[in-house]
């Protein structure tokens, strides 16, 4: 049970420092003085999902519930 634990806490680490860096590349939500002119709705701002700022988006979700998951799982006494 020892060894479970140890290799949820190297995951629980990896997952720590790879949500750290994610959240650090995403761009800011503030759309600037380009959404006063309304330049906001270009190409790139209606294909949001599927660009790389899309994807970073959702590894940020999916690392984040496993960031609680494995805070709660290691946190169990058993």
């Amino acid at each position: 049970m020892e060894i479970l634990r140890i290799i949820l806490t190297v995951i629980f680490v990896l997952d720590c420092i790879g949500l750290t860096v994610i959240v650090l590349m995403q761009e800011g939500k503030q759309q600037g003085l380009g959404s006063i002119a309304g330049v906001a709705d270009t190409y790139w701002g209606r294909n949001k999902g599927r660009s790389m700022e899309g994807g970073l988006v959702k590894a940020t979700t999916v690392m984040a519930i496993l960031f609680f998951v494995l805070a709660v799982i290691l946190n169990m006494n058993f």
